[in-house]
């Protein structure tokens, strides 16, 4: 009678640490979960993605998206300016959560991070003084040309090995705007530039630049994540989708670019 007491003891206690053990739930199960709060790193001079305005107010075309985007999935979205060239070690030091601000997919970045779904098509264009004689890509040979460092429009250069080769230099900035000031006090001969960001500065400063027919290519805009938070990319995946879809983020790129350039 001792001897089965003490078997069903240690079967009801193997039991209950099994149960408990199955109630918790496991760290990777954890880490996949959506969080209540998403913070965005950006860069804060990047309009019109995202940038201050004259009251200091953070606002933009990416501002916009991040915050109809969390509003719908339920979350608090909070906005964090960050050196843009440290993007991936801010993201995946979560120091951020999400890097939304005309962020360029790259298959060098999809190494590091995960990528939403393309939400816009940009290019990668020239922008000279109106009075430059550069016409063409070729004419930047033994120039002068600038671009943000960090961004794209660097790897883009550096990938068009002809015209690269034959630049006299290529000098960095934190940021574009910083770039423009260059290119008009003639330290700059170009500057490469996001499409979306140079014709929108562009004509904040009529007469002033011209735009190149050519370009360094094409390229995706998308929203990057860590690796591991699979649950936020799916979320965030289905509610761009759902904005597509719905025409809202068609109307937030009509505010900002006068014309549905969602893609």
């Amino acid at each position: 009678m001792k001897s089965l007491s003490a078997v069903l003891l240690v079967c009801a206690t193997s039991l209950l640490a099994a149960c408990g053990q199955k109630d918790e739930p496991s760290p990777q199960a954890a880490s996949s979960a959506a969080p209540t709060t998403v913070v965005v790193g950006l860069d804060d001079n990047f309009p019109p993605m995202g940038f201050r305005d004259d009251k200091n107010t953070l606002v933009g075309f990416d501002i916009d998206m991040a915050r109809e985007a969390g509003k719908r999935m339920g979350i608090v979205v909070e906005f964090k300016p960050i050196d843009w060239s440290a993007k991936e070690a801010e993201l995946n030091g979560k120091r951020v959560d999400a890097l939304w601000n005309g962020l360029t997919i790259t298959e060098e970045r999809k190494k590091n991070i995960a990528f939403t779904d393309p939400y816009m098509a940009n290019h990668q264009i020239i922008l000279v003084a109106a009075s430059s004689p550069i016409q063409t890509k070729a004419d930047l040979a033994g120039r002068v040309v600038g671009a943000q460092d960090g961004s794209s429009a660097v790897d883009a250069i550096k990938k068009d090995e002809p015209v690269a080769a034959n630049l006299k230099e290529m000098k960095l900035f934190g940021d574009n705007v910083t770039a423009l000031m260059d290119l008009s006090a003639g330290r700059l001969d170009a500057v490469v530039v996001d499409e979306v960001v140079g014709r929108y500065l562009a004509s904040k400063r009529e007469g002033q630049y011209r735009v190149l027919e050519e370009n360094f290519g094409t390229e995706d805009y998308g929203v990057g994540v860590r690796k591991e938070d699979t649950e936020l990319l799916k979320q965030l995946n289905d509610t761009l989708n759902a904005m597509k879809q719905d025409g809202s983020a068609a109307r937030i790129a009509q505010q900002w670019f006068g014309a549905d350039i969602i893609k």
